[in-house]
Protein backbone atom coordinates (compact mmCIF):
# COMPACT_ATOMS: atom_id res chain seq x y z
CA UNK A 1 0.00 0.00 0.00
CA UNK A 2 1.27 3.48 -0.90
CA UNK A 3 -0.24 6.75 0.31
CA UNK A 4 0.53 9.96 -1.54
CA UNK A 5 0.17 13.58 -0.42
CA UNK A 6 0.77 16.46 -2.82
CA UNK A 7 1.68 20.00 -1.82
CA UNK A 8 2.97 23.21 -3.33
CA UNK A 9 0.08 24.29 -5.50
CA UNK A 10 -0.96 27.93 -5.36
CA UNK A 11 -1.89 30.97 -7.43
CA UNK A 12 0.98 32.21 -9.57
CA UNK A 13 1.31 34.73 -12.39
CA UNK A 14 2.01 33.65 -15.93
CA UNK A 15 5.72 33.22 -16.47
CA UNK A 16 6.27 32.24 -12.86
CA UNK A 17 7.53 29.01 -11.35
CA UNK A 18 6.30 26.42 -8.88
CA UNK A 19 7.65 23.27 -7.34
CA UNK A 20 5.15 20.63 -6.42
CA UNK A 21 6.01 17.88 -3.98
CA UNK A 22 4.49 14.46 -3.45
CA UNK A 23 5.32 12.70 -0.21
CA UNK A 24 4.78 8.96 -0.17
CA UNK A 25 4.39 6.53 2.65
CA UNK A 26 4.65 2.80 2.29
CA UNK A 27 7.50 0.43 1.89
CA UNK A 28 7.10 -0.08 -1.85
CA UNK A 29 7.52 3.52 -2.98
CA UNK A 30 11.01 2.90 -4.30
CA UNK A 31 9.84 -0.04 -6.43
CA UNK A 32 7.62 2.00 -8.69
CA UNK A 33 7.80 4.69 -11.32
CA UNK A 34 6.00 7.87 -10.27
CA UNK A 35 3.78 10.04 -12.40
CA UNK A 36 2.27 13.50 -12.34
CA UNK A 37 -1.06 14.14 -13.98
CA UNK A 38 -3.36 17.13 -14.12
CA UNK A 39 -7.03 17.75 -14.62
CA UNK A 40 -8.57 21.04 -15.61
CA UNK A 41 -12.28 21.76 -15.17
CA UNK A 42 -14.34 19.96 -17.81
CA UNK A 43 -11.35 18.06 -19.14
CA UNK A 44 -9.99 14.56 -18.74
CA UNK A 45 -7.04 13.81 -16.57
CA UNK A 46 -3.88 14.12 -18.63
CA UNK A 47 -0.32 12.94 -18.29
CA UNK A 48 2.29 15.54 -17.36
CA UNK A 49 5.47 13.68 -16.46
CA UNK A 50 6.82 10.44 -15.06
CA UNK A 51 10.05 9.12 -13.63
CA UNK A 52 11.44 5.63 -13.31
CA UNK A 53 11.96 3.98 -9.93
CA UNK A 54 15.66 4.83 -9.97
CA UNK A 55 15.20 8.33 -11.36
CA UNK A 56 17.32 7.43 -14.33
CA UNK A 57 14.56 7.85 -16.90
CA UNK A 58 12.06 10.67 -17.24
CA UNK A 59 9.10 11.18 -19.56
CA UNK A 60 7.20 14.34 -20.40
CA UNK A 61 4.06 15.37 -22.22
CA UNK A 62 4.72 17.49 -25.26
CA UNK A 63 2.76 20.38 -23.79
CA UNK A 64 5.16 20.78 -20.88
CA UNK A 65 8.45 19.50 -22.24
CA UNK A 66 11.20 22.04 -21.71
CA UNK A 67 9.27 23.81 -18.96
CA UNK A 68 8.87 21.02 -16.44
CA UNK A 69 11.32 18.78 -14.61
CA UNK A 70 10.38 15.70 -12.60
CA UNK A 71 12.73 14.32 -9.99
CA UNK A 72 12.60 12.03 -7.00
CA UNK A 73 14.47 11.51 -3.76
CA UNK A 74 14.06 7.92 -2.66
CA UNK A 75 15.73 8.65 0.66
CA UNK A 76 12.86 11.02 1.42
CA UNK A 77 10.13 9.07 -0.36
CA UNK A 78 9.31 12.22 -2.30
CA UNK A 79 8.83 13.10 -5.95
CA UNK A 80 8.96 16.66 -7.25
CA UNK A 81 7.62 18.57 -10.21
CA UNK A 82 9.45 21.80 -11.01
CA UNK A 83 7.38 23.94 -13.34
CA UNK A 84 8.75 27.05 -15.03
CA UNK A 85 7.38 29.56 -17.52
CA UNK A 86 3.88 28.76 -16.37
CA UNK A 87 0.95 29.54 -18.64
CA UNK A 88 -2.74 30.04 -17.87
CA UNK A 89 -3.43 26.74 -19.64
CA UNK A 90 -1.38 24.99 -16.95
CA UNK A 91 -4.18 25.76 -14.50
CA UNK A 92 -5.45 22.45 -13.11
CA UNK A 93 -5.45 20.14 -10.15
CA UNK A 94 -2.17 18.26 -10.16
CA UNK A 95 -2.04 14.69 -8.94
CA UNK A 96 0.84 12.36 -8.28
CA UNK A 97 0.41 8.66 -8.80
CA UNK A 98 2.23 5.41 -8.23
CA UNK A 99 1.95 1.75 -9.03
CA UNK A 100 1.98 1.67 -12.80
CA UNK A 101 4.20 -0.67 -14.80
CA UNK A 102 7.22 1.07 -16.26
CA UNK A 103 6.02 0.64 -19.84
CA UNK A 104 2.67 2.34 -19.17
CA UNK A 105 3.62 5.41 -17.16
CA UNK A 106 1.60 7.83 -19.30
CA UNK A 107 -1.70 5.98 -18.84
CA UNK A 108 -3.77 7.10 -15.84
CA UNK A 109 -5.74 3.84 -15.57
CA UNK A 110 -2.52 1.89 -15.04
CA UNK A 111 -1.80 3.58 -11.71
CA UNK A 112 -2.87 1.93 -8.48
CA UNK A 113 -2.36 4.81 -6.07
CA UNK A 114 -3.29 8.47 -6.27
CA UNK A 115 -2.92 11.51 -4.10
CA UNK A 116 -5.72 13.94 -3.37
CA UNK A 117 -4.33 16.61 -5.70
CA UNK A 118 -3.06 20.15 -5.32
CA UNK A 119 -4.53 23.17 -7.12
CA UNK A 120 -2.33 25.19 -9.45
CA UNK A 121 -3.80 28.40 -10.81
CA UNK A 122 -1.91 30.54 -13.29
CA UNK A 123 -3.22 34.05 -13.83
CA UNK A 124 -2.64 35.96 -17.05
Amino acid sequence: QVQLVESGGRLVQAGGSLRLSCAASGRFFRNYPMGWFRQAPGKEREFVAAISWSGGSTYYAGSVKGRVTISRDNTKNTVYLQMNSLKPEDTAIYYCASGAPSWRVAVPDEYQYWGQGTQVTVSS
